[in-house]
């Protein structure tokens, strides 16, 4: 033992004094060692020494497998299970080569291998690159043969699917379409079947007898989403040859089939973003946190495999006349506006129709361009989209909050940049509202709310105005605001739309009594009625709240311009418990807001009024004489409170400031009369003692009665000085004051 022990300490004081001697020889020589650097260095040599030898180790299973001839046993061969090992920790590691394609498929589909030798080559079948469109087509081949079961035949179709964007070219895939619609016939394999034929399908594709055969399997198995999905593509390319009725709206269309491959795809199209030089000016300038496990920010991304690099060199070296007498021409090379202008009819665009959202250019061509195939494949993507990631819908999806909202933004910046909201989000949002707490994601869910399309009422109420209504009573003040916010943004995006479809038409002449018009009207006016209530319940939830009061008189001021400044014949008034709240606040704002609408409705009833009178034949949407009524008791309450004092005897609406003289005396208020004038209202007192103060620097009496006479006309220049406008625009349309020379004598 003895000896054991000093021979170890002899070999360690020799390896001490060689490191001692090797930085000695380093001093010598003027430089100096770095232990931390060296150690590095080892550590590089040692990776790439192992590197080398797993690289190895794969060429040697691929070499394997290509040279496998007889069924193998995969419990008594060691060999196979060594190299099968191989290949799954390489492709989950870095993805595989594209020349391991063509042999891998050609053993896992030639029913060489038992079916979970096959099952497992297929689920490790991950590119590092591109998948070679020449060993798709050759293994497509052994399912002419049926050499392989059902259930690898169904595997197959399913990888198929999930790595479509990461095949080089599809000039092949696209002429084998007629085989792979030979497999709907197979239930088990139909719904995958269309959804591969949903990503192949062009123009061309549609023929009658297909649209025949898929009508025939409707009438058999029903109304299946997948089959729903096919023949609403056929329609919009041929709608001539598809007469029925097809459903307008499908939660999801086709089954999720990237399962086995979900994560391992997002780590490998994050890395060929990282290194493509193509796709990355197509990005909107922000650049995206990848998700470890989803699926959503991935597929923004152009796929970039679509076509090879070389190619595109080479594409950029030749002349740029190359694709005038192509039939397409690659999206991912897709770089500037001239390039979009001269191949607009040209464009074959990606099956991944998410990274539509993140590419101006395309954006532009879905405007230009109105293919409602482009919609229906957008539609359905980011419906499914939008159902697997919300994460109060979800369970366990908590941790991806900041990703979905990332998301949601982009889907927000695409509806802005389109003017038009998404059909699927406004699907999304009827169906998640009702298990929405009212935080999470909170300004991305109330954005996405200002783009929802026209629809019913009826639909609407049940599905908007209900829940939302529930989470608006509950929730705190800045979330009511941001309600308010909203609707007001989608109100002005409705009637936005509505200005469009009037310019649009060359031939309409005035107001088209049409149901398009009327169910405008309906739609709109039920909307103003919803924030009316809510804003009615919310002042008294919130006291009276200044800051929400302020949200509620922005809306207001859209509503009391409906009529001029959107060309929609519609007046509707707020209810009286807006006005009221607005006309006896104590903020100088909400009073001039109030003054200002009030203006508004006054200049738009006058001109409703005279079109009436000229127009007879828009009877149909005469305001109703209740408006004009309400409108009035308003103005004489206004009136009698700023200006006349005598607002508690002169007004007559029902919820108004109407009071007994003798009940008036029991409050021991002084001049209770002129309490609510310019000069005594809580939001202009403010106002006059500064008056005051310029007027009679002197006098510390602060006494208001002195503002009268020609001092009252003093005094409103004074008011209109200090940016009162709205006050300004009533009193001189709505009062009718006595001149001033008059005034003076």
């Amino acid at each position: 033992m003895q000896r054991k022990q000093s021979s170890k300490k002899s070999k360690q004081s020799l390896q001490v004094q060689h490191s001692n001697q090797t930085d000695l020889s380093a001093w010598r020589k003027g430089k100096k060692t770095d232990p931390e650097k060296s150690l590095q260095n080892r550590q590089s040599l040692s990776n790439s020494q192992a590197n080398e030898n797993k690289q190895n180790s794969f060429e040697q299973a691929v070499s394997y497998f290509e040279k496998v001839q007889d069924p193998v046993s995969l419990r008594k061969n060691e060999a196979l299970q060594k190299h099968l090992a191989t290949v799954e920790s390489t492709a989950l590691e870095k993805g595989l080569p594209p020349e391991a394609f063509d042999v891998l498929l050609n053993v896992a589909l030639s029913g060489k291998m038992a079916d979970a030798v096959n099952t497992r080559l297929l689920k490790s079948l991950i590119p590092a690159s591109v998948i070679p469109e020449s060993s798709l087509v050759s293994s497509v081949s052994w399912l002419c043969v049926s050499k392989c079961s059902g259930s690898i035949q169904l595997l197959f179709i399913r990888w198929l699917i999930a790595m479509f964007d990461f095949i080089d070219h599809k000039d092949q895939l696209h002429a084998l379409y007629g085989f792979f619609f030979s497999f709907l016939q197979d239930e088990k394999m139909c719904p995958y079947v269309c959804h591969l034929l949903y990503l192949l399908t062009r123009k061309e594709s549609v023929k009658p007898f297909r649209i025949r055969k898929l009508l025939d399997l409707q009438a058999k198995m029903g109304m299946q989403p997948h089959l729903q999905a096919l023949l609403s593509l056929y329609k919009h390319f041929c709608p001539e040859l598809v007469s029925i009725t097809l459903p307008g709206r499908t939660k999801t269309y086709f089954k999720n089939s990237e399962g086995p491959w979900k994560a391992a795809m997002s780590t490998i199209r994050r890395r060929n973003q990282e290194k493509s030089p193509v796709s990355q000016p197509l990005l909107l300038g922000t650049t995206q946190h990848q998700s470890r496990k989803r699926k959503w920010n991935t597929q923004l991304i152009l796929p970039a495999s679509s076509a090879s690099t070389s190619t595109l060199a080479e594409v950029k070296d030749k002349n740029s006349d190359l694709y005038s007498i192509s039939e397409s021409f690659p999206v991912e090379q897709l770089q500037t506006f001239p390039q979009l202008l001269k191949n607009i009819h040209h464009l074959e665009l990606p099956s991944q129709m998410g990274s539509v959202l993140t590419h101006p250019l395309l954006l532009h061509y879905m405007n230009c361009i109105k293919d409602e195939s482009i919609y229906l494949r957008l539609h359905y993507w980011m419906g499914q989209t939008l159902q697997e990631e919300c994460t109060w819908c979800v369970a366990d999806s908590s941790q991806y909050e900041e990703e979905f909202k990332d998301f949601l933004e982009i889907v927000h910046k695409s509806e802005c940049f389109l003017q038009e909201g998404f059909s699927s989000c406004e699907e999304f949002l009827y169906r998640s509202l009702p298990f929405w707490d009212g935080f999470c994601c909170r300004s991305q869910i109330l954005r996405l709310m200002t783009w929802i399309p026209l629809s019913s009422f009826s639909e609407m109420k049940s599905h908007l105005y209900g829940p939302l209504a529930q989470l608006f009573f509950t929730s705190s003040l800045y979330f009511k605001c941001g309600v308010l916010e909203s609707l007001k943004e989608l109100l002005q995006n409705w009637l936005n739309w509505h200005m469009i479809q009037l310019d649009s038409e060359s031939d309409s002449h005035g107001y088209s009594l049409n149901t398009t018009l009327s169910g405008l009207v309906n739609v709109v006016a039920e909307l103003i009625h919803f924030v009316g209530r809510i804003s009615t319940i919310a002042l008294r939830l919130e006291s009276n709240a200044t800051f929400l009061l302020y949200f509620i008189l922005d809306f207001y001021e859209t509503v009391c311009d409906i009529y001029l400044r959107y060309n929609l014949p519609l007046l509707i008034m707020p209810p009286a418990g807006v006005f009221y709240p607005a006309l006896l606040s104590m903020d100088s704002v909400s009073l001039n807001q109030l003054c200002y609408i009030m203006y508004r409705y006054r200049t738009n009833l006058i001109a409703a009024k005279e079109n009436e009178l000229i127009k007879k034949k828009i009877l149909q949407f005469k305001f109703s004489s209740q408006t004009y009524q309400e409108y009035n008791q308003y103005l004489i309450a206004m009136v009698g409170c700023l200006w006349t004092s005598n607002a508690f005897q002169k007004d007559v609406h029902p919820q108004g400031l109407f009071l007994d003289e003798e009940m008036l005396k029991k409050t021991r208020v002084q001049d209770f009369k002129t309490s609510f004038n310019i000069v005594y209202h809580p939001a202009l007192m403010g106002y006059a003692l500064l008056f005051l103060q310029q007027a009679w620097p002197d006098d510390n009496t602060f006494n208001f009665s002195l503002i009268k006479g020609r001092k009252w006309n003093w005094y409103l220049e004074y008011l209109y000085a200090q940016g009162l406008k709205g006050l300004k625009l009533f009193i001189e349309s709505s009062i009718n004051r006595v001149s001033p020379t008059s005034q003076s004598k």
